[in-house]
């Protein structure tokens, strides 16, 4: 998996947990339920990376190895990072930390 295919998927996560977790946050709201929103967003977060990371294995035919378990393992805890403070500051940690601008 290339480092552009990660970010894809990231991306992607991204925009389903913060979609699905206003959806749920309304919710709950709508039944005076009280919840974390920052709980709420990771718990949305883990499960949203790893449906992805799942859907991506099946439809490239990848074999789950040490290297897929590593990229899941990323995905999970900076999906549940960006839902807390924002796709856009991950991405630029990310290319400061690979350019050694940090």
């Amino acid at each position: 998996m290339t480092l552009e295919v990660f970010l894809m998927l990231l991306m992607a996560v991204s925009i389903m947990t913060g979609l699905v977790t206003e959806a749920i946050k309304r919710w709950l709201d709508e039944r005076n339920k009280k919840y974390y929103s920052n709980a709420l967003a990771g718990y949305v977060a883990i499960v949203m990376s790893v449906l992805l990371w799942l859907a991506y294995t099946v439809m490239v035919q990848a074999a789950i190895s040490a290297q897929m378990v590593v990229i899941l393992i990323a995905l999970v805890l900076l999906s549940w990072l960006s839902a807390m403070v924002g796709y856009d500051k991950v991405i630029q940690a990310i290319g400061q930390i690979r350019g050694g601008n940090v």
